[in-house]
């Protein structure tokens, strides 16, 4: 009996350690359609974790670069597959090195406290393809895969000189736009490390898109990406506009993930 009393003592001391370790960290636990959600703070900014009621072998994980929760059929997938999803607010820093110093914290964290892979995939949309293909190229090790939805990847093509927003990326970059129209910052220009990584990319856009356009973006991206040995898929959807993101039935790019993902 003093053996059953001590080991029904030690399960309670570590139930109430984990409580109280959720606690210190501030960790607030949510219901997000159907999973388990974590929030919590890295470096000031929000952080959150959505977690598979059954983690797949290895913990794979995709982390969302922007717009979490928006166009979700691809995460909401692969949640269904035992993938954690992952999100960092690192909002109005246009895939900075000041962005990529907070999605190194991130990492970092959700690594160390719920034991993920070592590799993610990286979801781009919109102007989350700028940190998305950045952080691939600065940490290629650390990316299992890429995938980008209507991506802006070029900083001098979105947000640009005309756009209200351009004083403040360049700000975010310590550049002047004479700096910026040969400063080797965007995607386009750090290819490089991301293909001599192995790094397989499925990208989507629309035709017509009228906010980031395929022709300056993903198009380009795909002829260097190829040119250079790169392994990169694309659904082009006719006369698509910029929303609404992802392909209503996600299965080819759920499919890419599963089959092409490097763990």
């Amino acid at each position: 009996m003093p053996t059953l009393r001590w080991t029904i003592l030690l399960a309670s001391l570590t139930v109430l350690a984990s409580m109280a370790h959720a606690m210190n960290a501030g960790i607030t636990e949510s219901d997000w359609r159907g999973w388990k959600r974590l929030d919590f703070v890295v470096e000031g900014r929000p952080a959150l974790l959505v977690c598979p009621k059954e983690p797949a072998p290895g913990k794979p994980w995709i982390w969302r670069t922007e717009f979490f929760g928006q166009f979700a059929q691809v995460d909401e997938a692969l949640l269904k597959c035992g993938w954690h999803v992952g999100y960092m607010n690192a909002s109005d820093l246009y895939g900075s090195p000041s962005a990529m110093a907070l999605f190194d914290a991130y990492y970092r964290r959700v690594r160390a406290d719920y034991g993920l892979a070592a590799r993610a995939v990286l979801e781009g949309f919109s102007r989350g393809g700028l940190y998305a293909f950045n952080f691939a190229a600065t940490y290629p090790d650390r990316v299992a895969a890429l995938y980008l939805d209507a991506p802006a990847l070029d900083i001098r093509i979105w947000p640009g000189p005309k756009h209200p927003l351009w004083a403040e990326c360049l700000a975010c970059y310590g550049l002047t736009t004479d700096q910026a129209a040969t400063a080797k910052v965007s995607p386009l220009d750090r290819i490089e490390p991301v293909v001599r990584a192995g790094i397989p990319i499925f990208g989507v856009s629309g035709d017509a898109d009228e906010a980031v356009s395929l022709t300056d973006n993903l198009a380009v991206l795909v002829k260097r990406y190829r040119a250079s040995g790169g392994t990169i898929e694309v659904i082009i959807k006719p006369g698509g506009k910029h929303h609404p993101h992802s392909l209503a039935a996600p299965a080819p790019i759920v499919d890419f993930l599963l089959k092409n993902a490097r763990y």
